[in-house]
């Protein structure tokens, strides 16, 4: 049976094909498009996805979208009728569209699919994002929370799931939303919102968390077992086109940062401020699940709140869970896949299939395109571009070279990853050793700000020799502390320092990965998921006793991570990466024709 899961029109729009329960394929649609969180109808990712199922749109049984819009429209009314006049704005901003289109999900489908003569089913947002959770987790029984901005009318919720079922029983709802607090400050602090939470989490070991308790006592009112209030007085979102009101640039003493100004210690504070906050209300709600659930030793988490790693690690290392798992791609683009395995097993009543390779349903979440030999020669021939072709068993040990010698590669094998972490199938690798690496990689390659941690991929067997993680983190959601017997002690002058001096201090053996709090957002990497990486860190270690390498994504600021060979021979020559290395095919900077003016978009683009 072959069923089609869509989310699109919101945030980072994406489709997920199931066949007779087992996902064969997911992809964003943003990789295709180019368009970064790409939220319009994903007619390029559902092709790649029926590609490759080896099917057409007739070949469908049936198709979900991964929320209510129905529902969300009446929220959406409600809401600005409650705060009328002032919400007109809102009104005037956002109304024509729900009115062309995110009304009409069902005709838009079937137009996008046509051949497809079956049902459109439609799952609750939260419902998709907890089915998320659950389904692939290598979990039998465990507790779900989900966490986010606001789908329908739930901003939050809390369930438990079984075998094949699945029970929401608890929810927060809109206009209260930890999600949509973490939005507002990172709108405050001149970040782009729904894109620079990542900058939020990565600023805030700079600060002193000098505003938590104002926050408590004047934004947020949060309780004991992980509910809260927001005070709206300080937020912009329902009657304007502003995430945070004056009020709050009164309460932290400072009108809101603008984009691209310098930022300063009191930005700082505000961060760790925020992420202090965030943090101890996902703690709370981890520990309510636990108790309301029985006290079930496993947990799963979903929704954009569930990409905090910090908070993550923060749960596994104080809460009450003994095992913890959070699905890759728990944001929006999550809820294709959700909404497919809701309906297969809550809709149909089917069982749950054994865990694949890695030990769940995800598989590494190495769900997107792959590319041949064929079609990377033919790419390479047609741009031009010198290289040399090694044999497969010579990459690891040729690349690691490289690696021990300062180069930075770009490294492109495999399936894409399903989700906003590079996984090691669409990566740039260096040497965490090289204190220089993560200001070297930040400024002449990814073109963005100096002080965003990079995360270190480590071999599995190794992990617990170089990191303090109780677990296994094949997706890079876990931030935990570097191992003691790796770390370097701080000195006098070194603890005196405060905001970005902090970067000039080598804090353990791998400084580049080591963020300034001594703490790393971690991935483990399997023989079983991904043996290519696998055996390049293997090669590494070989050569300079360290199975530790810097992975981040492959791209540069303000664009997706690639998708194919095209894309990456563009990153390459618009940046001063050094190798770059297409399947068995290896490019050398050195080698390369001159740039042309176009070839440095990647310097200007901003997110």
């Amino acid at each position: 049976m072959n069923l089609l899961g869509i989310s699109c029109y919101y945030h980072d729009a994406a489709a997920c094909l199931l066949q007779d329960g087992r996902v064969v394929a997911a992809a964003e649609e943003e990789r295709f498009s180019r368009r970064k969180h790409d939220s319009g109808f994903p007619r390029c990712a559902i092709a790649y996805v029926l590609r490759q199922g080896g099917i057409g749109a007739e070949g469908l049984d049936l198709v979900g979208f991964y929320d209510k819009p129905v529902l969300k429209f009446s929220r959406i009314l409600e809401s600005f009728v409650s705060v009328a006049p002032r919400g007109l704005s809102s009104w005037l901003h956002f109304g024509p569209t729900w009115l062309r289109e995110k009304l009409w999900v069902e005709n838009n489908v079937r137009r996008g699919l046509p051949g497809y003569d079956g049902q459109v089913l439609f799952a609750e947002h939260h419902e998709s994002h907890a089915a998320s959770a659950f389904y692939p987790s290598p979990f039998e029984r465990a507790a779900i929370l989900t966490l986010d901005g606001v789908g329908e009318w739930a901003t939050s919720s809390f369930g438990v799931g079984e075998g094949s079922e699945l029970a929401i029983t608890k929810e927060i709802r809109f206009p209260h939303s930890l999600g949509l607090l973490y939005s507002a400050l990172t709108y405050y602090l001149g970040f782009r919102v729904n894109s620079g939470e990542y900058k939020v989490m990565g600023l805030a070991p700079y600060g002193e968390p000098k505003y938590t308790r104002l926050l408590l006592d004047n934004v947020i009112d949060l309780r004991d077992d992980g509910s809260f209030r927001l005070n709206l007085d300080y937020f912009g979102y329902l009657t304007g086109l502003r995430m945070t009101s004056r009020r709050l640039d009164r309460l932290l003493g400072r009108p809101r940062r603008r984009p691209e100004a310098a930022l300063e210690q009191f930005h700082m504070d505000v961060a760790r401020s925020v992420q202090d906050v965030t943090e101890e209300a996902m703690l709370r709600m981890a520990r309510y699940a636990h108790r309301e659930s029985g006290g079930i030793p496993n947990l799963c988490l979903a929704g954009g709140v569930a990409l905090n790693c910090v908070g993550n690690g923060r749960i596994l290392r104080e809460g009450p869970f003994e095992r913890v798992w959070v699905q890759p791609a728990a944001g929006d683009a999550g809820g294709a896949l959700g909404v497919a395995l809701a309906l297969w097993h809550r809709y149909l009543g089917n069982d749950r299939l054994p865990p694949g390779p890695g030990g769940d349903g995800m598989g590494g979440a190495y769900l997107g395109p792959e590319f041949g030999d064929d079609e990377i020669a033919a790419v390479l021939a047609e741009e031009r571009a010198p290289h040399e072709v090694l044999a497969w068993d010579e990459i690891p040990d040729h690349v690691a070279a490289l690696l021990a010698g300062g180069s930075v590669v770009g490294w492109f094998q495999g399936r894409m990853e399903y989700g906003p972490r590079a996984l090691g199938a669409r990566s740039i690798l260096a040497d965490p050793r090289d204190g220089a690496m993560q200001l070297r990689v930040n400024q002449k390659i990814k073109f963005r700000e100096s002080f965003r941690p990079f995360a270190p991929a480590v071999l599995e067997e190794r992990a617990a020799a170089w990191f303090e993680l109780r677990t296994k983190s094949p997706y890079m959601v876990l931030v935990d502390q570097v191992a003691a017997s790796q770390r370097v002690a701080a000195t006098d002058d070194d603890d005196a320092l405060r905001g970005f001096d902090r970067l000039r201090v080598r804090r353990s053996a791998i400084p580049a990965v080591t963020h300034v709090d001594g703490s790393a957002r971690v991935q483990t990497v399997s023989r079983d998921t991904n043996p290519s990486f696998h055996a390049l860190l293997e090669a590494f270690e070989r050569r300079t006793g360290c199975p530790v390498l810097i992975n981040t994504s492959f791209n540069v600021r303000g664009e997706p991570i690639v998708c194919t060979p095209r894309d990456a021979l563009a990153c390459f020559r618009g940046t001063d990466m050094d190798v770059l290395v297409l399947g068995r095919h290896v490019l050398r900077k050195s080698g390369q024709p001159p740039r042309g003016a176009d070839e440095r978009r990647g310097a200007l683009a901003l997110d």
